[in-house]
């Protein structure tokens, strides 16, 4: 493709487009990307990330990771940090599946004692958590306790019985973002989501069983420091996040900004998915506690899946799951707007963090993170494809350039439309088993979709996020067994 005229570079992953490139940019736009990776990002990204640069109150850059790729309003992979007190808040720079999400678990078994079992294990999680569209889950809730889901997140399933608290220690914020309010959610976005809660939905949202070779060690100490200490372990690895609640949520308030934006605060803005209102004003509020309902959300699905996987993996080895040493390693969102503390010219700064399609990667010595990750830096899940393999990364204290912001997965070069049109599911599906690759998937088309070439070289994203000083190489996964949304 032909690179926007205006695009400099300023090392050799780092791209910047300049205030000059398009009228009304407030800041330049940065892109993460060896040229390489950036020849493949469709013109959508330049685009977008200079619209975002032109919103109001934006500090420093808008951003785009090596994964970049089109979507709405902000390119997924996109980041843009606000002042609070005179910047806006933007549905689109979070996504619609607000809290989409990933989770990493271990286990003490190696390869050769699961893969025995492995079409048990796969067959089993695909009867035990639910997928596709519209999928219900097992957790029967009135819409009552539903909305204590969404104020609560983790805390609610620690308290019923699916969660310990080592669970919440290692989740992002505890697996709850304080200050949501229920009542500032539509009940037609609570019956989208009371029944929904343990469920993984469809899209790229998978379950998925993964082997350590240690071949794949990048960095042995901070491997063993995030429990990966035994050669061909296995792990497991699930993306999902807020299902039907979330994308109603997200809807709901993008037609209240869109009726309030100009009319009210006079914002005009140049591409209409970039809908936004004033962080402190009274409509940008009541979204920002409304996105935490929706974040809550996922924070408990993803428990309430994690949940279930221990169930099948103690029913078929016949032992405690904490005995099959099945410990998270970190939860981490990619779809969330969230305050947070930075340094901006030398000062300690408060801003509003939009991450769409990007994952915070807090560095060493950071405030925010587990203890125990205190000296080795936040880890990182970045989801590949299904073919592929994926990867555990660490923060780096180089990140604070990017306000400790990375990848969140491979990034797609085609659309779910084209790949349709290229791959069969079913032929897919059976040449992955002959790789050995088990998967069980409720869709071929949503199978086809997830094709392997449908999406960038992992290793070459995450290689760029490591040279660009964003997250450091801990570990590649390898995928041996899949469930599929």
């Amino acid at each position: 493709m032909n690179l926007p005229a205006a695009l400099k570079r300023i090392s050799e992953t780092v791209w910047e487009l300049p205030v000059s490139h398009k009228e009304g940019m407030q800041v330049p736009a940065r892109i993460f990307a060896t040229e390489k990776l950036l020849k493949e990002m469709d013109a959508g990204v330049f685009d977008q990330v200079s619209n975002v640069a032109s919103l109001p109150g934006i500090v420093r850059y808008a951003y785009c990771m090596p994964d970049g790729h089109w979507g709405y309003g902000f390119p997924i992979g996109g980041m843009a940090a606000m002042d609070p007190h005179r910047g806006v808040i933007s549905p689109g720079g979070i996504g619609f599946d607000i809290n989409c999400g990933m989770r990493l678990v271990l286990t003490n078994l190696t390869f050769d004692e699961v893969q025995p079992r492995l079409r048990q294990l796969v067959d089993r999680l695909f009867a035990r958590i639910p997928t596709g569209v519209g999928c219900h889950g097992f957790v029967r809730l009135k819409q009552g306790d539903f909305r204590a889901v969404m104020e609560q997140g983790s805390r609610w399933c620690l308290e019923h019985g699916f969660a310990t608290a080592e669970d919440l220690e290692m989740t992002e914020e505890g697996g709850c973002f304080s200050g949501a309010r229920a009542a500032d959610v539509s009940d037609k976005a609570v019956e989208r989501g009371y029944n929904q809660l343990g469920t993984l939905g469809s899209g790229n949202h998978y379950c998925e069983i993964q082997v350590v070779k240690p071949e794949n060690v990048f960095h042995q100490g901070l491997a063993e420091s995030f429990g990966l200490n035994i050669p061909n372990q296995v792990v497991i690895m699930f993306h999902c996040g807020s299902r039907g609640f979330g994308h109603q949520v997200a809807t709901d308030y993008l037609k209240v900004f869109l009726s309030v934006m100009e009319r009210k605060y006079g914002i005009r803005i140049v591409d209409r998915e970039l809908a936004c209102a004033p962080f402190n004003s009274p409509e940008g509020q009541a979204y920002f506690s409304a996105m935490k309902c929706a974040v809550n959300m996922a924070f408990a699905n993803r428990q309430v899946i994690l949940h279930r996987i221990r169930e099948v993996f103690s029913e078929l080895f016949h032992r405690d799951p904490f005995d099959l040493g099945m410990r998270m390693i970190y939860d981490v969102a990619h779809n969330t707007a969230k305050l947070e503390r930075h340094m901006v010219d030398g000062k300690q700064k408060e801003l509003l963090v939009h991450r769409k399609g990007s994952t915070r990667a807090f560095g060493p010595g950071s405030a925010g993170i587990p203890e125990c990750y205190r000296e080795t830096g936040q880890p990182v899940i970045i989801g590949g494809s299904m073919e592929t393999g994926s990867y555990l990364l660490a923060g780096m204290e180089s990140g604070a350039d990017a306000f400790f912001t990375t990848a969140h997965g491979s990034g797609r070069t085609m659309s779910r439309h084209q790949a349709k049109k290229n791959y069969r599911g079913d032929k897919l599906q059976r040449e992955m088993e002959a790789r050995g690759i088990y998967v069980r998937t409720d869709s071929f088309g949503g199978l086809a979709e997830e094709a392997g070439a449908a999406y960038k070289n992992i290793d070459e994203v995450v290689e760029t996020t490591e040279l660009a000083g964003l997250s450091r190489r801990v570990a590649r996964l390898v995928p041996i067994g899949n469930i599929k949304g």
